[in-house]
């Protein structure tokens, strides 16, 4: 076979740089290879097997697909989590693609997330037994309204102050995750710490999607403040709110008739042991 052989490799913390240059010309050109470089190595992670595997064919890459790892809390129990990210074969290799994920899949002891598959994603993973997590959303246009003496605080060493236990440290793994942005609603009663990024709908990144809320409960009380804040300190001109991140809609909310799939794939966790924390989605900005 020589230099036509295909040879499928884990991602070493050594084959990063190619990586992430492969994935800036063939998948996504708006980041920059060294962008790409950030997002591919988490903050968090420390000791995970790889960063996912990628395809060689006489030394150069011909196709990746990046995976983010994590050990979670989950009702008591630490569980393993491997979130399956961008995956991009070249035209004439996609008869190997699929090796990257079985290589990914064939690891054992771990659960498995895929928070944006697309097109033919969607059906290969249902046949890889995925199944689908209820993303029922709502688009809400950002307004400037009344904070009702809700405060926003945005700059990391005061968010570091103001938070404890786990969510503090939801906030020091995530602090420097590329996609992710915090902000801390602070009033006479709880505060809540929301964690979102920004988007893309028709090309347009003006979009916001909240990953965590700390106190969902709380959401409709500080929502106001929230709104305005993602306006005019994000650009973010409405907010994508998931039912199952948000537990409410405000009353401006328009439903989203086709909501973007997320998967997962585990043989003892429930669709409400999943969230979208320690993933791509805070970690790469597309």
């Amino acid at each position: 076979m020589g230099e036509r052989s295909v040879v499928v490799a884990p991602t070493t913390r050594a084959d990063v740089a190619d990586v992430a240059d492969y994935l800036h010309h063939s998948l996504n050109a708006r980041l920059s290879a060294r962008e790409w470089e950030r997002s591919i190595v988490p903050p968090w992670q420390h000791d995970a097997p790889n960063h996912g595997f990628h395809l060689r064919s006489g030394g150069r890459v011909v196709g990746a697909a990046v995976a983010f790892y994590a050990e979670r809390d989950v009702r008591g129990r630490t569980e393993r989590v491997c979130n399956l990210a961008a995956w991009c074969v070249d035209e004439d290799q996609r008869s190997h693609g699929l090796r990257l994920v079985l290589a990914l899949l064939a690891q054992r002891g771990y659960h498995f997330t895929d928070l944006s598959p697309s097109g033919n994603v969607v059906a290969l993973n249902e046949r890889l037994k995925f199944q689908h997590l209820d993303t029922a959303s709502a688009l809400v246009p950002n307004l400037v309204l009344p904070g009702g003496g809700v405060t926003a605080v945005s700059e990391h060493e005061r968010i570091a102050m103001l938070l404890h236990g786990r969510q503090r440290q939801i906030f020091e793994d995530h602090r420097h995750a590329p996609a992710a942005r915090h902000v801390v609603l602070r009033s006479s009663g709880a505060d809540v710490y929301v964690m979102f990024r920004k988007d893309r709908r028709k090309r347009l990144p003006v979009f916001a999607s909240l990953l965590h809320v700390s106190d969902r409960q709380q959401l409709p009380r500080v929502w106001n403040r929230l709104s305005t804040h993602l306006l005019l300190s994000h650009g973010a001109f409405a907010t994508l709110l998931e039912d199952r991140v948000a537990g409410w809609r405000p009353a401006r909310a328009i439903d989203l008739p086709r909501a973007r799939p997320k998967m997962f794939r585990s043989e003892t966790l429930d669709a409400s042991d999943v969230d979208y924390l320690y993933s791509e989605l805070a970690c790469v900005a597309w």
